[in-house]
């Protein structure tokens, strides 16, 4: 944990957490909805990353940083990223405190140091392809299905490989 410049945060007590979150990426998006249907301990304010009320709110944090890793920001300062934040995100909510608990311990690290890298590398993989937006699967739109294979996407007028390519 790291603190926003001029706050002396180290030992205040956390009464709010803002998580601020990657708008654009549908894992993301989709943890956020899941966090706004949890009962909460602490209270959690979802903020997009790298937004004008992000920069506005907090004028000390790189922003860009904020779109590659988790960022926890607590009501005193308090700035947590990748797996602190995960974690602390998880024991704000009344279900999942003892979870927290747990993977706060050395023998729990590891774990929550697994789910972070393998989130940070699934979104990693979505970056610049087209993403799926919750809606059904079709056709018309590139979807095919193999029962072998699973869903994949070619773009409409592509199957023959002369469309144009970024």
């Amino acid at each position: 944990m790291t603190t926003l410049q001029g706050r002396d945060a180290r030992r205040v007590p956390v009464r709010r957490l803002t998580v601020l979150y990657d708008a654009d990426c549908s894992l993301c998006t989709f943890l956020r909805d899941w966090l706004t249907r949890q009962p909460q301990l602490v209270p959690l304010e979802l903020v997009p990353a790298d937004s004008e009320r992000a920069r506005q709110r907090f004028p000390g944090l790189d922003h860009r940083a904020t779109l590659d890793d988790i960022t926890v920001v607590g009501d005193s300062g308090q700035v947590y990223r990748g797996t602190a934040a995960w974690i602390v995100t998880l024991w704000a909510l009344r279900e999942h405190r003892p979870l927290a608990h747990r993977l706060s311990t050395a023998s729990g690290m590891p774990f929550a140091k697994g789910a972070a890298l393998a989130a940070a590398k699934w979104r990693g993989s979505q970056r610049g392809q087209r993403q799926w937006g919750g809606q059904g699967y079709r056709a018309a739109d590139g979807w095919s299905y193999d029962p072998a294979a699973g869903w994949t996407y070619s773009a409409p007028g592509c199957g023959d490989g002369t469309c144009v390519t970024p």
